[in-house]
């Protein structure tokens, strides 16, 4: 790296010695790497650390973590070598810059997790690796999505299903609505089934906005579907003060689907599941299938 003009912004941060520098170069290298310039941005200013964990480089990581590099060394926006080894699903560095001390709880000037990095590229070993060593399943900001929201969006189910495990709260909101509301908005119907089994409100959205309103939007009839089987309402209305029925594309799915089920309200046999699902609260529902009752029985409060 060419030394910095005269004259040049001031540098944001010290770098260390490239790794397998002869000892006898350290400090001269050492001058020549003092950061990079503001002016250049986050990208520009990643360590080495930073490019060995995001390429899955573990060999290089180990001795670049063993020649004094900091575990948790962060660029401008405060993304740590953590962040970028969960963002490339690389499970062993993930492991060894934990072990190294890295914060498993490092939030970048966006409050982004190393979880969030793990939803968003799908990756179970780095998250199940993460929620081992402490990882908070939730977010510090309440404005800001979380790895949960992060996941639906995605469509990443295993991710879901391994974060409801580990206590998420499938109602957690942000400004982009709850994880059911952002499931179907991006059409992600399996995830849509997890979260509403795992006890997710059905009805709370994004404001006045429902998740069967948007569901509605995207003429997912598998999607309204489900929605209806766990409680919807479809007399809300949104900020336009409509209804899902007058939302939905005429003629499409949805339309003829929300038309014949007001035509007949629920049946008895659903509207007791309901009311017994919410008795018995959300947080007790995985203890079904653990219950004393004949797996008839079982099987119908929980819609399998």
């Amino acid at each position: 790296m060419p030394d910095i003009p005269p004259g040049a912004p001031e540098v944001s941060r010290k770098r260390g010695a490239e790794p397998g520098a002869p000892a006898e170069l350290v400090p001269e290298r050492k001058k020549a790497c003092w950061g990079i310039l503001t002016s250049q941005g986050s990208w520009a200013d990643r360590s080495p650390l930073h490019e060995a964990a995001s390429q899955g480089r573990l060999l290089a990581l180990r001795t670049l973590l063993s020649q004094g590099y900091h575990a948790n060394i962060v660029t401008i926006d405060h993304v740590s070598p953590l962040h970028e080894a969960c963002l490339s699903g690389h499970v062993a560095c993930v492991r060894a810059l934990l072990t190294a001390g890295a914060n498993v709880n490092a939030t970048t000037i966006d409050a982004v997790t190393p979880l969030f990095n793990c939803c968003s590229s799908g990756s179970v070993g780095c998250l199940e690796l993460l929620l081992q060593n402490g990882a908070n399943t939730h977010s510090t900001h309440t404005h800001f999505p979380s790895a949960l929201h992060e996941a639906c969006k995605r469509g990443n189910t295993q991710c879901v299903e391994v974060l409801l495990s580990h206590g998420a709260d499938p109602d957690e909101e942000s400004h982009l609505g709850t994880p059911l509301y952002l499931s179907c908005l991006h059409q992600h119907t399996e995830c849509c089934k997890i979260l509403l089994h795992r006890g997710a409100r059905v009805n709370v959205g994004r404001g006045a906005e429902s998740p069967l309103h948007v569901a509605v939007r995207g003429d997912n009839a598998d999607l309204v579907s489900a929605l209806l089987d766990f409680g919807a309402d479809v007399n809300l209305r949104d900020e336009n003060n409509q209804r899902a029925l007058e939302v939905a594309p005429p003629g499409g799915q949805t339309h003829k689907q929300l038309q014949s089920f007001e035509a007949s309200p629920r049946s008895l046999c659903q509207l007791c599941r309901l009311q017994i699902r919410t008795l018995i609260g959300r947080s007790r529902l995985k203890l079904l299938p653990v219950l004393p009752l004949p797996p008839l029985l079982t099987d119908y409060l929980d819609h399998t």
